[in-house]
């Protein structure tokens, strides 16, 4: 295989991959800041900038979370996998993600080209076949690969690693690593029984590899890619199996393997390839060049979960069987995290893109702006219904929406929408124009390099040069003692407008569309003639005619209040109780102790009559507490559930007679009885009958 050096050839084409979702829940929103939005933005700029783009997605219909999901369901995996693939694709659809071809891997035209590449391979004599023993339940009478079976982890001691992978600690596993194992169908502790398979050598390729990524790209691919991959290599590649015990798959093409399926991470990144075939036939083109021409660039855009799979794997798929282009980056993306904790699609801990499309229609590229703005390009980061807030209030609605919104109005008030002419430009509207010419070089550049946060930034910051144009200017003032001026003021500003129209398209599509229909330009063109182009707006001072007529002015963005944000943080809420509810495990009982014991205990009925925070702490509250023969001074740590306010008055039970005890410089002289509900939230233990006094004792 030749292996291709963009640096040396020109690139005539894109083959632009995004990992292929598994057709086990809808796409939520880490899905989309490590993956989906990322890739749509390089491959809406492609585009605009006229290069032949093949953007090429599907869903990942195979493996072992499909079977699992399917018998918790009580359905068919092929009734699994037609239910939300149905859900992903109207979702990517409605989102605005513009794949040029979102195919399946139960298609006809994948089984056939996944077969056909493991044929290849195994005519080549790339694979090595061993029989070995494997976990078998005995009572489901099955294998138990990947997500079949669970154990702890043997490098990091993980109780909850499953048989592929441990999410903890990222470590790719075999269902045999793990330490006291039981199936994922029955609980069983698994046995051992013989099977026969097929392996890929990695170890073969690991010096390729290693000159390939860690010295080959060791200045263009990001760091977190480099270290995991290093990490692997390290650490000493193995053979890897590509074939399961499985019913639910692409059956292995060969004589003798009757039973067995591809496995999944065999089959899934080949579904790249099958889709762009799909693809092809459909428009009429040949689908080779995209993936066997050294003038093609390939990206992959994945998550970190998937690294190993993109970068060592697949290559060396792709390298045994001698005809591909290899990728030239795999810009992964770490993780996207939901009000401080992980998204976990099994806790429904997510927000889910049908989901959100529902409760803010109209509103795709607030999360897409939301998402990129935040994405977790070097690190895990954290989306919050609060910071969403903020970026469409205090940016898209502040700076942007309300440049777009006063050069509008303004150009319809005082020329009655029509762009006015400039006459001599001051050097504010010389630097203003200037400063316009630049922008896409500086986007551009930044998308290129896969810093699509950068880049989104840099563009409001185009927004922010055109309100401060317009501050600076007090258009609204002069009009009434220098009209001639502002004609030139409204002109520049248009021009700006001109400019975001067109910049704006890669991250947030539906405004674009919004902002063209009023500024009157179409998507190809602007101004009469003049076909619009990313880098024409460096050539040319004039993006917007004298003469031409605008569009009447819309509010591109709205706010987004605070009651439309509880509901979703009451939605998470509910969420986080459902799950403590069902994780609840009541403690057990405490060691047995003596009537006389219990006799010492001193229980009172009391009521609470003052209460306040104690200070510089979080939890602490200063309670009166009347218990009849005196008021006591407790101090409770209830202040994270219970406000001052609310728990005066309250009737309680208290344990009198504690050792008084110093806390926070105060001496708390008992302790009020409290329990936690399965919601995780406390509740006070309260005397039921209103005829019971304080000082009562409670035996």
């Amino acid at each position: 295989m030749t292996e291709q050096n963009n640096s040396l050839h020109s690139i005539k084409r894109y083959t632009l991959t995004a990992a292929l979702p598994y057709t086990n829940g809808p796409v939520h929103i880490g899905h989309l800041a490590g993956v989906y939005v990322p890739a749509d933005i390089y491959a809406r700029y492609l585009r605009l900038n006229g290069k032949d783009v093949a953007f090429i997605c599907g869903s990942d219909e195979h493996g072992v979370p499909i079977t699992i999901r399917a018998k918790k369901e009580g359905i068919s995996p092929q009734e699994i996998v037609d239910k939300y693939h149905a859900i992903i694709k109207k979702s990517f659809e409605d989102f605005g993600i513009s794949f040029d071809n979102y195919s399946r891997t139960s298609s006809a035209i994948h089984h056939e080209t996944a077969s056909e590449f493991f044929k290849k391979l195994y005519d080549d004599g790339k694979f090595i076949e061993e029989t070995s023993e494997q976990l078998y339940d005995t009572e489901a009478k099955q294998f138990l690969a990947d997500r079949f079976v669970t154990g702890t982890c043997p490098k990091c001691g993980n109780e909850n690693a499953y048989g592929d992978q441990c999410e903890k600690c990222g470590s790719s596993l075999n269902a045999t690593d793990l330490i006291n194992p039981k199936s994922a169908i029955t609980g069983n502790t698994p046995s051992k029984k013989a099977t026969k398979h097929w392996y890929l050598p990695l170890q073969d390729y690991e010096i390729w590899l290693r000159k390939w990524i860690v010295e080959g790209h060791k200045n263009d691919w990001k760091t977190n890619v480099l270290g995991q991959v290093k990490s692997w290599l390290d650490d000493g590649l193995r053979p890897r199996a590509v074939t399961r015990d499985l019913d639910w798959g692409i059956p292995v093409p060969v004589k003798g393997a009757e039973g067995k399926v591809l496995y999944v991470w065999f089959d899934a990144p080949i579904g790249y390839i099958s889709s762009t075939k799909e693809w092809a036939k459909r428009t009429g083109k040949d689908w080779e060049p995209y993936w066997k021409s050294n003038d093609t660039k390939l990206v992959h855009f994945i998550g970190k979960d998937n690294i190993v799979f993109h970068c060592i794997i697949f290559p060396a798929m792709l390298k045994a069987e001698g005809s591909y282009i290899l990728p030239d980056n795999v810009p992964a993306n770490e993780f996207l995290n939901l009000e401080g904790e992980k998204i976990s699609t099994s806790k429904n801990w997510a927000v889910w893109l049908h989901e959100y499309l529902e409760d803010f229609p109209n509103k795709q590229d607030v999360l897409r702006y939301a998402l990129t703005a935040n994405a977790p390009e070097t690190k895990d980061n954290d989306f919050t219904w609060k910071d969403f807030q903020a970026r469409n209030n205090n940016e898209l609605v502040a700076i942007f929406g309300n440049f777009i919104n006063r050069v509008a109005v303004l150009t319809q008030k005082y020329y009655q929408g029509v762009v006015p002419q400039a006459h001599t430009f001051t050097d504010a509207d010389e630097n203003a124009l200037e400063q316009l010419q630049q922008f896409p070089a500086v986007i551009g550049n930044a998308i290129e390099r896969y810093r699509f946060r950068e880049a989104s930034q840099e563009l409001m910051n185009l927004a922010r040069l055109g309100n401060k144009y317009l501050a600076d200017a007090e258009p609204w003032i002069l009009i009434k003692t220098d009209a001639k001026r502002v004609e030139t003021i409204m002109f520049v500003a248009l021009q700006i407008a001109a400019g975001l129209a067109v910049l704006v398209a890669p991250f947030l599509p539906f405004t674009s569309v919004k902002l063209k229909k009023l500024l009157n330009i179409n998507p190809a063109k602007l101004g009469d003639s003049e076909f619009i182009t990313w880098n024409g707006i460096a050539e040319n001072q004039e993006l917007l005619k004298t003469g031409h007529q605008i569009g009447v002015p819309e509010l591109l963005f709205d706010k987004i209040e605070d009651e439309a944000v509880q509901k979703q943080l009451d939605k998470l809420d509910a969420t986080k109780k459902v799950n403590k509810s069902e994780n609840q495990v009541l403690e057990p009982q405490k060691a047995t102790v003596s009537f006389d014991d219990f006799a010492k205990l001193d229980l009172r009925v009391g009521t609470i009559l003052e209460a306040e925070k104690v200070a510089k702490t979080k939890k602490l509250l200063k309670l009166k507490v009347d218990v009849g023969l005196e008021i006591h001074t407790i101090i409770s740590g209830i202040a994270e559930n219970f406000t001052p306010e609310e728990v005066i008055g309250k009737r309680v039970s208290v344990l009198i007679n504690l050792a008084p005890r110093a806390i926070k410089g105060i001496e708390s002289q008992g302790m009020i009885l409290m329990t936690e509900t399965p919601n995780g939230t406390l509740a006070f233990i309260e005397p039921e009958n209103n005829a019971v006094e304080n000082g009562m004792k409670i035996s």
